[in-house]
C-alpha cells in the first residue's frame, strides 16, 4: 500500500509541475508581449488552445489523484485525518482553480484570442482577465507550497495557512496593472512619434 500511495503521489506532483510550468511560461510570455515594442500580430504564438488542454488535464489529474490519497489515508490514518486544516486549504485552493479555470476557458482566453492582445480588452474585460490570470499562478504556487508543506500540517489554523493568499492575488493584480499601464503608455507615445514623423 506504500508503494501504491508513492506512486499516486508522484503522479500527483507531476500533474501540478505540469500545469506550474505552463502557467509560469505563458504569463512570461504574456508579460513580454506586453513590454515588447513590436509584440506579434496575434496571441497564437502563445499557444492558448494547447494551454487550455493541457492545464485541464493536469487539473483533472490532480483531482483524482487528491481524492485517492486522501481516501488511502483516510484509511491508514482515520476519519480525524479529515480534520487537517492544511487539508481543508488545499482543498479550497483546487477548488477555487477549478472554478477559475472554467472562467479562463470559456470567457477570459476566448476574449484575448479575439482581441488578440490584453492591451485590446476593454479595461473591464482587462481587468477580469488579470484577475484571473493572477489568481491561476498564485493558486498553482500555492497549492504546491502546500502540497510540500508537511510543517503546516496540524499546527496552523485554515486562516493562518491561507493569510498570505490574498496578499499575494493584490500582490500580483497591481503588478499586473502596473505592467499594462506601462505597455499602454509605451504605445501611446510609439503613435505619436510615428503621427508626428508622418506630419513631416
Amino acid at each position: 500500500m506504500e508503494f501504491v500511495r508513492m506512486g499516486i503521489v508522484y503522479i500527483h506532483l507531476i500533474a501540478c509541475c505540469v500545469a506550474i510550468g505552463l502557467v509560469l511560461t505563458s504569463d512570461i510570455a504574456m508579460v513580454r508581449r506586453l513590454l515588447n515594442t513590436d509584440p506579434p500580430a496575434d496571441l497564437h504564438q502563445v499557444h492558448l488552445p494547447g494551454l487550455q488542454r493541457t492545464v485541464t488535464v493536469a487539473l483533472t489529474a490532480l483531482w483524482v489523484t487528491g481524492i485517492v490519497i486522501v481516501s488511502l489515508d483516510v484509511r491508514t490514518q482515520g476519519l480525524a485525518y479529515l480534520q487537517n486544516p492544511k487539508l481543508h486549504a488545499k482543498v479550497a485552493i483546487v477548488t477555487l482553480l477549478t472554478f477559475n479555470g472554467i472562467a479562463l476557458h470559456y470567457t477570459v482566453l476566448p476574449a484575448l484570442q479575439k482581441a488578440g492582445s490584453l492591451l485590446k480588452l476593454s479595461f473591464e474585460r482587462r481587468l477580469v482577465a488579470i484577475f484571473a490570470g493572477v489568481v491561476s499562478g498564485v493558486s498553482w504556487f500555492y497549492a504546491a507550497l502546500l502540497g510540500v508543506g508537511r510543517p503546516l500540517s496540524w499546527k496552523y489554523s485554515l486562516f493562518e495557512i491561507l493569510a498570505a493568499y490574498p496578499a499575494l492575488i493584490a500582490g500580483g493584480i497591481v503588478t499586473m496593472l502596473l505592467i499594462t499601464a506601462l505597455a499602454k503608455s509605451r504605445k501611446r507615445g510609439e503613435r505619436r512619434n510615428a503621427d508626428e514623423a508622418a506630419a513631416y
